[in-house]
């Protein structure tokens, strides 16, 4: 199948998909279930299995992932060769299981058995999960080969940030080689993202461990080249950061005009405010979401639909968790809903 005649499928087979799922009008009804056996017939339409409610939780939440990335391998399957952007998507995942795998090597459980309960990627993971239990060989010739040596002289904290780092630079990468109307689409979309998890890691720094404003810049993700904070503060994906890591915390006033001002915690009177990075964070991603669920119908024939698709499925599967563990917890289907921005009936 070419290219073209993939993208005009593709679309028709994600819109199937879409159309099966719990977003747009269906997602009301993902968190109008009240109990975790509701949820899994709602999702899986087979028997719920008999096991205590903490491991019926996992159950639900492994095989809705399970699920999304079959969904996806799917659709990518269907390009004679998928652009390299696709495939890093995917690589989220591989970089989730390298954290996941560099715990265990540190504890005292290291039979392995754990590997199977982690999501595959099958020909398109960049990991070799049959080297273990040695990082060399499950890493070696890959993106993430330095791990092996990192362990002797790194903090596991700064190892897990060199990764995130990592991943989303091979993102932003595989974007820009990206042609045509879908470089364009996809890299937009993406820049907002990654523009606004700035922001958010930023204040979260700022907030929660009394960084200062270069402090926290310096933890940031941004494109390559940055060898200075002044080049920080001019970088397209940290300058946004850098404009409102300055701001006062507790001044809704100063955070009025601010460009994201929609995304801010409301103020309510009588009530002392202080910027929520937490508040913006939920409501950036629900933003995100319904983005990418508008651009997925609006440019139908392009390859963006696949990068769309994966989002909104992404932002499917965080809902699930959000209910399965809101019920576990017995939080109401309504402040559930509340915390994803879904008005529960």
């Amino acid at each position: 199948m070419t290219d073209r005649s993939a993208d005009a499928f593709l679309y028709a087979k994600a819109s199937g998909m879409l159309a099966k799922s719990f977003v747009g009008s269906r997602m009301a009804s993902l968190f109008s279930a009240t109990s975790l056996e509701g949820l899994w017939e709602l999702l899986f339409r087979s028997e719920v299995p008999l096991v205590p409610d903490f491991v019926l939780v996992q159950m639900i939440e492994r095989r809705a992932e399970k699920r999304f990335l079959e969904g996806f391998l799917s659709l990518v399957s269907k390009y004679i060769k998928p652009e390299g952007f696709f495939v890093d998507l995917l690589h989220f995942y591989d970089y989730n299981n390298l954290k996941t795998i560099l715990a265990s090597l540190g504890s005292a459980e290291t039979s392995g058995e754990f590997l199977s309960e982690l999501p595959s990627l099958g020909r398109y993971s960049m990991l070799n999960y049959a080297g273990w239990p040695s990082l060399e060989s499950m890493t070696a010739r890959t993106p993430v080969s330095w791990c092996a040596e990192a362990l002797e002289s790194m903090d596991m904290q700064d190892i897990r940030s060199r990764l995130d780092s990592q991943y989303v630079r091979s993102l932003w990468d595989g974007a820009s080689r990206l042609k045509g109307e879908t470089g364009v689409l996809v890299k937009k979309l993406l820049k907002e993202e990654l523009v606004l998890n700035n922001i958010v890691w930023g204040l979260r720094l700022r907030s929660y461990y009394g960084m200062s404003q270069d402090d926290a810049l310096e933890q940031l993700v941004a494109t390559t080249g940055c060898k200075s904070v002044g080049a920080l503060y001019r970088n397209e994906l940290t300058k946004p950061a850098a404009q409102v890591l300055s701001l006062p915390l507790d001044s809704y006033r100063d955070w009025e005009n601010w460009k994201y001002s929609h995304l801010l915690n409301p103020q309510e009177e009588g009530v002392e405010w202080s910027v929520d990075p937490r508040w913006i964070q939920r409501t950036a991603r629900f933003d995100l979401y319904k983005r990418a669920l508008r651009q997925f119908h609006r440019h139908p024939f392009t390859a963006h639909v696949i990068y769309c698709w994966f989002k909104v499925k992404q932002y499917e599967l965080d809902c699930i968790r959000m209910v399965a563990e809101g019920i576990r917890l017995k939080v109401s289907p309504a402040q559930v809903g509340k915390f994803a921005g879904i008005e529960v009936v």
